[in-house]
């Protein structure tokens, strides 16, 4: 890895607003890059093949992970979710820093072989706000929002394995702290 790129991984329960943190995060540095996770969850509305996911069947993703083509993969809510460990082996060896939104299943994972890497947990101020946000979306089933709010206890209860633990009240507050957390790190190196 090259010693001036940061890998950055941002985790946290779904409806608890990452994708906003950062996408604000994003449209503020342009220095700093998006990895594409690969994923067999069907896509939303929202999503575009190749900007917000790459979709795969299972036996594809299976492929993928046998080819040892994944620096990461996790299953949550039944769908595969992985990371393509070229994309990001290339963009860091190019000096970029690299931010992977991921679950924390593969944080986990990832810590055991990227200690070095910068460890963001996104948190929301409580859990009846994270069911609020996923009801409003309304893309879920009330069952699918139920799964959502119990996966998210167990991830909350990981939080403290993360370097920083960031509270998403104000989209851009969370934003700037998780740039401040970057600009320490960039500065101890």
């Amino acid at each position: 890895m090259n010693k001036k790129s940061l890998l950055i991984v941002i985790s946290g329960p779904s409806g608890v607003g990452k994708g906003t943190v950062i996408k604000k995060l994003l449209s503020d540095n342009p220095d700093i890059i998006p990895s594409i996770s690969v994923t067999t969850r069907k896509p939303r509305d929202i999503d575009v093949e190749g900007v917000t996911y790459f979709f795969r069947s299972r036996e594809q993703f299976k492929d993928m992970i046998d080819n040892g083509e994944l620096l990461e993969w996790a299953v949550y809510n039944g769908n595969y979710y992985g990371t393509p460990r070229k994309y990001v082996s290339d963009s860091l060896n190019d000096g970029k820093d690299v931010l992977l939104e991921i679950d924390v299943q593969g944080a986990l994972n990832l810590m055991e072989n990227y200690p070095s890497a910068v460890y963001i947990f996104i948190a929301p101020e409580n859990t009846q706000v994270l069911k609020e946000r996923l009801e409003k979306r309304s893309t879920e089933s009330p069952e699918e929002i139920q799964r959502r709010v119990e996966a998210a206890d167990w991830e909350l209860s990981k939080k403290d394995l993360y370097d920083n633990i960031v509270i998403n009240r104000v989209v851009d507050d969370a934003a700037d702290e998780i740039l401040s957390i970057l600009n320490k790190r960039r500065n101890s190196l």
